[in-house]
């Protein structure tokens, strides 16, 4: 008995430490999304949107919308074909989501700046609008624009009110879309709507 109580002693002193390494200190940084979890995208599914895109003639699809705490981050795909010149009022920007592209497949000319020309806004109705990037508005062209010449593997980061314009499309382009969404102005979307969406003919309309 008494050789009991000398282990379970000397086992209750040995815990003690473990017990008060494993408190939370109140006063340290806690985490800004409490107990969420992480969230997988597997190259099939990606790779099925882009299959989407060219067979039903699809541009922008939404491919997640993630809450993670402070933001949303929305993961989209995007497939835009072949541009000689750009179409009327086609620069896009966006009030309060940025954007970073990470180029796939292909090669364009994407020019970038924040000064706007005939300035338009956006319907607020879009589908684009509503669920993937928020208001914002279009614009005929992009004053002292810097172009690039965008090709795979690149990256190219866009803040919440910059505009952004293909000018040209050399055969086609494919990138994957992370938006970046502080103020939660897009819905979620799980990856049961996401099985949903690619299982059926996609809703119709213009708009980017």
């Amino acid at each position: 008995m008494k050789k009991l109580l000398l282990v379970l002693a000397a086992a209750g002193c040995f815990a003690a430490p473990l017990m008060a390494q494993g408190k939370i200190n109140p006063t340290d940084p806690q985490p800004t999304c409490n107990m969420c979890p992480g969230t997988y995208i597997p190259l099939s599914e990606l790779g099925a949107y882009t299959k989407k895109a060219i067979a039903e003639k699809l541009v922008d699809q939404q491919v997640r919308d993630i809450d993670i705490g402070k933001a949303h981050i929305g993961i989209g795909m995007v497939y835009r074909g072949k541009l000689d010149k750009p179409g009327a009022d086609s620069v896009a920007e966006h009030d309060q989501v940025s954007e970073v592209y990470h180029i796939i497949d292909g090669s364009a000319t994407l020019v970038l700046g924040p000064d706007i020309v005939n300035r338009q806004r956006r319907p607020s109705t879009l589908r684009t609008v509503v669920e993937f990037n928020g208001p914002g508005n279009n614009g005929s062209d992009i004053k002292n624009g810097v172009a690039y010449n965008i090709k795979a593997g690149d990256v190219v980061v866009i803040p919440a009110g910059t505009g952004h314009w293909f000018t040209k499309i050399d055969d086609h382009i494919t990138y994957l879309m992370v938006r970046i969404d502080p103020d939660k102005v897009t819905p979620v979307r799980s990856e049961a709507q996401s099985k949903e969406y690619l299982s059926k003919p996609a809703p119709r309309e213009g708009g980017r």
